[in-house]
């Protein structure tokens, strides 16, 4: 009956169906044909998405997306030109610098494509960079959003995975860091290849005029982690408090928004979620399945037996991960791989927050790998350049991205990893 599940799980992806609907339906049928009784199926549902830990996933989208609308990115990219726009291609360190204080503040991957896109796009045309291999840039850019907190799926990871929030959102600044240097790094060495040209030069006065400017953006992570690890507030408090902030700086600091703005990204926003409950509410019902099944251990043994090397074991959890995210897009792949992986890793000795930081990256790479690429996809949006052009061009930075996740993997000490 597991066959059956999945068989139709992947007939109806192939055939277009919205991932939340694929789970639910096909994992019905299989718990009809088992003479399960179906009231099973509104209980998991409820029982998935009742979590006080979800109540922070609106409220973080929404404050990413007041943040988006408004004049934010702008002053965020200004301060980090001021800082690195002297160097040589100095507007792709940039692009990633930029993309890391906003990841800071919307924990969306698309979020901080398009903010950083917007602002950055004109400016690199005009400079004369490339304008694939910036697009490229900026999309692998976005990837950090998800990694360095708040991020909505180490949320989500968290839920399924009984973990703290808390823990994860301390464990993931490193790792989202050495993202953004591998990145920078490579865009440096492009930079020098292609002759681009220098920047703004450095200057004390435009570094304090810019920081001032930014300054209200900026707060935002200082207030949102700092409540939440001083322990003043929850992550999900923390998040209200986060849409509570946004709000009075783009209504009333900068006032670059207006009211029915605001309602219009309410909806938005609500929509968004809508979405993403849905498929963790349907997930949950595949999770209980499968779980009851006794599938998760079926496959750790299965697995187990390939080889007694927990590096080649978490080589193929990492090549599983990678595959998943090219075809299933973060939340979902997030919420159907937990249940399946975990106990594997478990086995190996292999701490849930460490996995936590494992898939969580190397899910957010999926982002930048077509056909399920949503960052590579709001690139193409913002620059209008083809996607074909943009995919040829991110492959260097993909593959700077994939030498993380093998650290995060197996020198997570390098990353602040103690255990």
């Amino acid at each position: 009956m597991t066959l059956v599940l999945f068989g139709l799980f992947f007939l109806f992806m192939l055939l277009g169906v919205p991932i939340a609907f694929a789970i639910g339906a096909s994992s019905l049928y299989a718990l009809y044909q088992s003479g399960v009784p179906l009231m099973v199926v509104t209980q998991q549902m409820f029982q998935g998405i009742n979590s006080f830990a979800l109540v922070a996933i609106p409220m973080f989208i929404l404050a990413g997306d007041l943040m988006a609308q408004g004049k934010v990115s702008e002053r965020l990219v200004s301060f980090a030109d001021s800082l690195v726009g002297f160097m040589r291609g100095g507007l792709s360190v940039v692009s990633v610098m930029a993309g890391m204080f906003f990841a800071a503040i919307s924990g969306s991957g698309a979020a901080t494509t398009a903010a950083v896109g917007s602002s950055l796009v004109p400016e690199l045309k005009r400079k004369g960079y490339d304008p694939a291999s910036a697009a490229s840039l900026i999309a692998a850019s976005g990837t950090i959003g998800v990694v360095i907190p708040p991020s909505v799926p180490m949320i989500i990871y968290a839920v399924i995975a009984q973990q703290s929030v808390s823990s994860l959102f301390l464990n993931g600044f490193l790792p989202g860091l050495a993202m953004g240097i591998a990145l920078m790094a490579i865009a440096i060495t492009q930079a020098y290849k292609r002759q681009y040209p220098k920047g703004t030069p450095l200057s004390l006065a435009t570094i304090w005029r810019t920081l001032k400017a930014a300054s209200w953006g900026l707060m935002t992570p200082v207030i949102i982690l700092g409540g939440i690890f001083s322990g003043i507030f929850t992550p999900s408090e923390a998040a209200v408090v986060a849409v509570n902030y946004a709000l009075l700086v783009s209504l009333f600091v900068y006032r670059d928004l207006t009211l029915p703005q605001v309602y219009k990204l309410l909806i938005r926003s609500a929509m968004t979620t809508a979405v993403i409950m849905l498929v963790i509410a349907m997930s949950a019902v595949l999770s209980w399945t499968l779980s009851s099944w006794q599938v998760p251990g079926a496959i750790a043994q299965a697995v187990l037996s390939l080889s007694t090397n927990p590096y080649v074991i978490m080589l193929l959890v990492v090549a599983v991960i990678l595959l998943t995210g090219v075809f299933i897009e973060t939340a979902s792949a997030l919420i159907i791989l937990t249940p399946v992986l975990l106990p594997l890793v478990l086995q190996l000795g292999i701490d849930p927050i460490h996995f936590g930081l494992i898939i969580v990256v190397g899910l957010s790479i999926g982002m930048i790998t077509p056909p399920v690429a949503i960052n590579l996809y709001v690139a193409s949006s913002v620059t209008q350049l083809p996607l074909e052009r943009i995919t040829r061009a991110i492959i260097p930075y993909l593959l700077g991205l994939i030498g993380v996740l093998l650290l995060v993997v197996y020198v997570p000490i390098l990353l602040g990893w103690s255990g």
